[in-house]
Order: C-alpha cells, then sequence, then structure tokens
C-alpha cells in the first residue's frame, strides 16, 4: 500500500483504503470526489555494459546497499524510452557512452513493486569514471567479479545469465521473477518468453 494521504485531484484529505467499483483489488479512493489512485510497479532500466570482455560495475555512494557493486541502473524518468532510461544510468552512474544496446532481461520484483528491464550495450572507448551516485567503477574480468558484494539479487541474477550466455556466444532475452519466501529469503523463477 502506498501513502496517500491527500487526494491529487481535489485536495481532499478523506482518501480511503478500499475496492472501487469494477476492479479486484483495494486502491486509495478519494471519498469526496471520487478519483482512484492507483499505485503501480517502479521501472528500473540497467545495462550489462562490456569492454574488452570486461564488465563495468559501479560502487555505490549512496543507499540502498550503499558500497556494494551493482551494474549501471535506476528508475525510469518520464518522457524518456526504456533503452534511453539505461543509457543514461550509464552515463550518470558511471560516466561511459554505451553503443549498441539491446534488451537482455526483464525481472519482476512483486515483493517491492519493482520490474527490472536490463540491456547490454558496448563501451566503444571502455571510458568510464564514478558519477555522483558512485564511490567508484571499475572494469571486471569474469574471474574478477566481487559476488558477495553486489547489491542487488537481481543484478547477480543478470550478470550470471549474461556470463553463462556469453560463453555460448548467443544472447536470448531473459524473463522471470524474484519472490521473497516466507523464510525471508528469494527464489527466481525463470519464465519462457
Amino acid at each position: 500500500m502506498s501513502d496517500t494521504n491527500f487526494c491529487r485531484h481535489c485536495g481532499s484529505a478523506n482518501v480511503d483504503w478500499r475496492v472501487p467499483a469494477d476492479d479486484d483489488r483495494e486502491r486509495h479512493v478519494c471519498a469526496d470526489c471520487g478519483e482512484i489512485h492507483y499505485s503501480n510497479p517502479r521501472n528500473i532500466a540497467g545495462c550489462i555494459a562490456e569492454h574488452a570482455g570486461r564488465i563495468l560495475l559501479c560502487r555505490r555512494a549512496i543507499e540502498p546497499r550503499q558500497g556494494y557493486w551493482t551494474v549501471p541502473a535506476g528508475f525510469m524518468e518520464n518522457g524518456e524510452t526504456l533503452p534511453e532510461a539505461a543509457a543514461r544510468e550509464t552515463i550518470e552512474e558511471a560516466q561511459a557512452r554505451t553503443a549498441r544496446l539491446s534488451l537482455y532481461a526483464l525481472f519482476s520484483l512483486p515483493h517491492i513493486s519493482q520490474v527490472y528491464v536490463m540491456f547490454r550495450a558496448e563501451v566503444p572507448d571502455g571510458a568510464a569514471a564514478a558519477g555522483p551516485e558512485s564511490l567508484e567503477v571499475e572494469w571486471f574480468d569474469e574471474d574478477r567479479i566481487p559476488w558477495d558484494q553486489l547489491a542487488f539479487p537481481v543484478m547477480e541474477q543478470s550478470l550470471q545469465l549474461y556470463l553463462a550466455d556469453r560463453r555460448h556466444g548467443h544472447f536470448p532475452v531473459h524473463t522471470g521473477a524474484i519472490w521473497r519466501r516466507a523464510d525471508g529469503g528469494l527464489e527466481v523463477r525463470h519464465e519462457p518468453v
């Protein structure tokens, strides 16, 4: 449930949590004007960027997971496409300019209402430097990737798939979901495209 204290349409503080007519789930509904306030998953676009066989990772300068490594990724902005978001995040976090972006993986994370869309790309000149959200950036050979220091399970899953596909020379689009189990752990479910 998202925090909706006031109606975005009329400004009323009389917002209830209920199932609107002709709907099947609870939503915030303004009791005064009837406006329904939808809360939908947030889209995150990321980029597995490669140069000379090495993968670009950023060590996070911000929470959550400050100090941990990740591929460049972040929330999609209004008015941009998913590939534009992935390229922008790579510039913002790693000062790296990508080329030949192609869709690689799509993961739903229902327990945190997020959808990750991962692209693969090249950084032709290999230039990279820490942006304001990164403590440092580094190009990693496969055997040096800091698996135990990766910030998010979806990044680990994406990198594992990518490296396996790279060994086979074939990059299908992967889809799946990462679920929170009752014991607090995570479960990855791959789904066919």
